[in-house]
């Protein structure tokens, strides 16, 4: 995964100038799905999900993540979205985000090992640990 230009930004102005990035106060993360690169210059809805009964999923941050470790840090329960209701999009990407809808930063984005589609009667889901962000 990697950070947007804004988390990137946002991460240095904190540990050089002591300036604290505006989404460390927000008590959740959101997940996102994409159905192509939201790229480090893209928003949250840069190539955001539209299927049916989509919406970004919260997961709390002082919980939702293991402490980090080695660098890394992963889902600590499993993040499900709503059952598929109408459409379809071919999945690609998923971003960690600092707002539950609108064009929020995007803190953290990356691939999935294998793309997939979402329709009708599908539910997308990241099992314990399958979401993991590293740094080096």
């Amino acid at each position: 995964m990697s950070k947007s230009n804004t988390s990137e930004n946002a991460v240095v102005d904190c540990v050089l100038r002591g300036v604290d990035p505006s989404f460390r106060a927000n008590a959740n993360r959101y997940i996102a799905l994409h159905t192509a690169d939201p790229g480090e210059a893209g928003t949250a809805i840069t190539s955001e999900a539209t299927f049916g009964a989509y919406a970004r999923v919260a997961v709390v941050a002082s919980s939702g993540f293991t402490a980090a470790s080695g660098g890394s840090s992963s889902n600590t329960g499993q993040i499900q979205w709503a059952e598929c209701t109408s459409g379809s999009d071919l999945i690609t990407h998923l971003s960690i985000v600092d707002t539950a809808s609108g064009a929020g930063t995007i803190i953290y984005s990356g691939s999935l090992t294998a793309s997939r589609t979402i329709s009708s009667g599908i539910t997308a889901l990241i099992a314990i640990g399958g979401l993991v962000v590293t740094e080096d």
